[in-house]
């Protein structure tokens, strides 16, 4: 009997000791009927994985559940904003369809006209004209007027990264929508509780937020090189500015992005463009008052004309001028490019690798790769350099898409993004109380309260944050908001040309970027520029077919004619071009 009972006892103990030494479930794993969010972004997945990990513990901490988070990294902002636009699309014509309402054949692009003014009918008579503006109106206030998943939605919660010009544009297109209503923002999150602005609606000239998108994070764009391959070279003095780049010692050494893939690089070229409309400005001897004077007056102006009568025509054809000579520069840089690549990221990657000596950069990319490319001994093989006055200072933004269907979590990840919570990821080291887990993101907060400030509450704050801080945030050099005051961004000299210069610098220096390298080659090597001014004036020729090409023609061009046809007419002109001055170089006639 003593033994049976013994032998029970060991039984009952063999049954029950895995779950006496069970580990008790950890309070943040998520399990099936915990929330969910659907991101899509183009945030690497160092960014991705901190912040999926810290916004999950907040929201265990916080509402008692924790949160998985279904990343969408399909690319690039341009491969997101068009995959964005085609799942609403797609999404809404169906819909609008179930109502018993036809779908014309252009009906997406009447659905996303970021122009279009419903309350505006055509002026023309022409009965076909003002049908055509009727039945874009019901398609463009039907899409706008619904924002429930349960009638239509792209299955995407938020819009997170990627730079100002795609958040806003999806906001013109009705892609996404203001999280809160005007007097609804949680309290402490734009605004500190003494009143002081925590996060500006911008700076010089660039946007950091508006009703419909909210700046998580700063950058700049600037130049990553490598040390060792510059000693290689024989460059004593490493790149600062962006005509350094075009330096014919780069000759096949400069990495380069496809602005057609990459928003973020398509900004970094319009930097390198808005600069030398700035320098062919001033070189004219308008100074920065003056500037901002007759920039002012342009833009109230109403009267006939396209300048009012205190802006000197001198003033316009400078600024015409340098766009012409930032152009030219960027075919220089893309004449010593080792390549073209689709991914912004993977520049800072192979110049730390020495893959490449030098390449145009986002400075977080850049920072971030320095961080892992440091030796055993601490030095920092790649280093990173905004130009001095050759950047502004942009906005990251986060933004709620249109039919969220998870609207309320979403809404909690953007406040977790903008509270000092989520903003101490961006630059904290690893490890560090309430910084990252794994990896030093690198980047810039958004937040007013991490850098030097004349608000006490703010720079008593920011020098608290310095103990943790992988870059010195107190330092001008590092400081966005220092930097912002080095560079004013005129929205009128580039900012329309924003598109264009994609498909430009795209027929320019790809298409026909086997020509352009073979007749730069050929110019270093026989004389270089100086010496072959009939070459260089042939290669720096830019089109004038289908329409002659200029400050003033280019932004109407995509509205006006066929992509495909006038992409081809240049990349033929670009090719044919580059070939006659290769053979002028090498003294072919």
């Amino acid at each position: 009997m003593l033994k049976n009972a013994l032998i029970l006892a060991l039984a009952m103990a063999v049954v029950a000791l895995p779950f006496i030494f069970r580990r008790q479930p950890e309070a943040n794993r998520w399990e099936p009927g915990d929330p969910e969010l659907i991101v899509i972004s183009a945030h690497n997945e160092a960014i991705r994985f901190e912040f999926g990990h810290a916004f999950s513990l907040w929201h265990a901490e916080t509402y008692g559940r924790p949160v998985r988070i279904d990343w969408r990294a399909i690319g690039g902002t341009s491969e997101i904003m068009r995959y964005l636009a085609a799942e609403y699309v797609s999404a809404f014509r169906a819909w609008y369809r179930s109502q018993g309402s036809p779908w014309p054949t252009n009906g997406g692009s009447m659905l996303l006209d970021r122009k279009f003014d419903p309350d505006r009918p055509p002026d023309s008579p022409d009965s076909g004209r003002v049908q055509t503006w009727k039945t874009q109106q019901g398609i463009w206030t039907a899409f706008r007027g619904h924002d429930d998943p349960d009638v239509f939605s792209a299955k995407i919660d938020l819009f997170f990264g990627g730079g100002e010009y795609d958040h806003n544009k999806a906001s013109r297109q009705g892609l996404t929508v203001a999280p809160w209503a005007e007097g609804t923002i949680p309290p402490g999150l734009i605004n500190h509780e003494t009143g002081a602005e925590l996060i500006p609606r911008g700076l010089s000239g660039e946007t950091w937020r508006t009703r419909s998108l909210y700046g998580a994070a700063l950058s700049t764009f600037g130049i990553c090189y490598n040390r060792d391959r510059l000693e290689q070279l024989g460059v004593d003095h490493p790149p600062r500015q962006w005509k350094d780049l075009a330096n014919p010692a780069y000759l096949g050494q400069v990495g380069v992005a496809d602005p057609t893939k990459s928003g973020s690089i398509t900004k970094a070229f319009e930097m390198i463009i808005h600069q030398q409309c700035y320098e062919s400005i001033r070189a004219a001897g308008f100074d920065d008052d003056r500037i901002a004077g007759f920039e002012a007056a342009i833009r109230s102006h109403r009267g006939p004309g396209d300048l009012p009568e205190s802006v000197p025509a001198a003033y316009q054809d400078a600024l015409e001028w340098g766009w012409v000579q930032g152009v030219l520069l960027v075919q220089r840089i893309g004449a010593n490019a080792r390549y073209f690549t689709d991914s912004s990221s993977k520049i800072p990657i192979d110049v730390s690798m020495g893959d490449a000596a030098v390449g145009l950069a986002i400075d977080f990319y850049g920072r971030y790769q320095a961080e892992k490319s440091r030796g055993v001994d601490g030095r920092e093989r790649m280093r990173y350099v905004t130009p001095d006055g050759g950047s502004s200072v942009s906005a990251d933004p986060i933004s709620l898409m249109r039919g969220a269907p998870n609207r309320e979590v979403a809404l909690r990840f953007i406040e977790f993004v903008l509270r000092t919570e989520g903003q101490r990821l961006w630059n904290y080291r690893p490890q560090t109380p309430g910084g990252p887990v794994k990896f030093a993101l690198r980047r810039l907060p958004v937040r007013r309260d991490f850098y030097p400030s004349e608000n006490r509450v703010f720079d008593e704050t920011a020098r608290a944050h310095a103990d943790y801080t992988s870059d010195d945030l107190l330092s001008a050099n590092v400081n966005p908001y220092e930097l912002a005051g080095r560079f004013t961004y005129y929205s009128r000299w580039t900012a329309s040309h924003f598109g264009i210069h994609r498909d430009l610098i795209r027929a320019m220096c790809l298409d026909a970027g086997k020509e352009l390298r073979a007749a730069w080659r050929a110019i270093v090597e026989n004389g270089g520029p100086d010496a072959q001014a009939e070459a260089m004036e042939i290669l720096t020729r830019l089109p004038d077919d289908p329409v002659p090409l200029s400050w003033q023609s280019a932004p109407g061009i995509p509205k006006e004619l066929s992509r495909l046809d006038y992409m081809r007419q240049w990349t033929v002109f670009f090719r044919n071009n580059y070939r006659q001055a290769r053979r002028i170089a090498m003294g072919e006639g």
